[in-house]
């Protein structure tokens, strides 16, 4: 893969232990483990489950659909929502958000409505179609971690999905991550 940053999947930039011995009285599995590889092997398990989503979602009928399409029909929500309110959520600027909004249009997840209640405001609402993905990608996220359970255990599943609650606080469940990642 020309994408990795070695074969050895090794932080080019530091590695501070190099040389020397673990530390006195640490678990055996602990010895080879390292604190850049906490974040990596998280977001590459987030990657894995939305790689895998996209392809299933593309052979499903949406072959169009990315990521960042996600986050934003979320923050569009059932309801809709104004593109200044969608790039607030999403931790963009309301131009980006635009940008993403019209593609999202002209893939036809979502469309422009009039503001019931303000006739000046324009709201994105999403389509039937939206719709059938959001639903589609809930009940492909259900295989995915039913894979996950075969493969880790049902109970150790559980256990990381407990213990990855207790380490993050209620209101990490954010829609910002691409303007987090984007640096905005």
């Amino acid at each position: 893969m020309d994408n990795v940053v070695d074969e050895k999947k090794v932080n080019q930039v530091v590695d501070s232990r190099k040389g020397e011995p673990p530390e006195k009285g640490a678990p055996p599995e602990s010895d080879d483990a390292r604190g850049y590889e906490l974040p990596l092997l998280l977001f590459a398990g987030f990657r894995t489950l939305i790689d895998r989503l996209h392809a299933e979602l593309a052979r499903q009928g949406h072959p169009d659909a990315r990521p960042a399409h996600g986050f934003a029909m979320q923050a569009i929500g059932v309801r809709g929502a104004s593109a200044s309110d969608v790039g607030r959520r999403l931790g963009v600027s309301k131009q980006a958000a635009g940008k993403t909004i019209d593609r999202l249009i002209a893939l036809g997840y979502a469309e422009r409505t009039d503001d019931p209640a303000d006739a000046r405001r324009k709201l994105v609402r999403l389509t039937p179609h939206g719709i059938d993905m959001l639903r589609r990608s809930a009940a492909i996220f259900e295989e995915l971690r039913t894979e996950w359970a075969s493969a880790l255990g049902a109970r150790r599943l559980r256990a990381l999905e407990s213990d990855l609650r207790t380490v993050v606080p209620p209101d990490a469940f954010r829609l910002d991550a691409a303007g987090w990642l984007g640096g905005s």
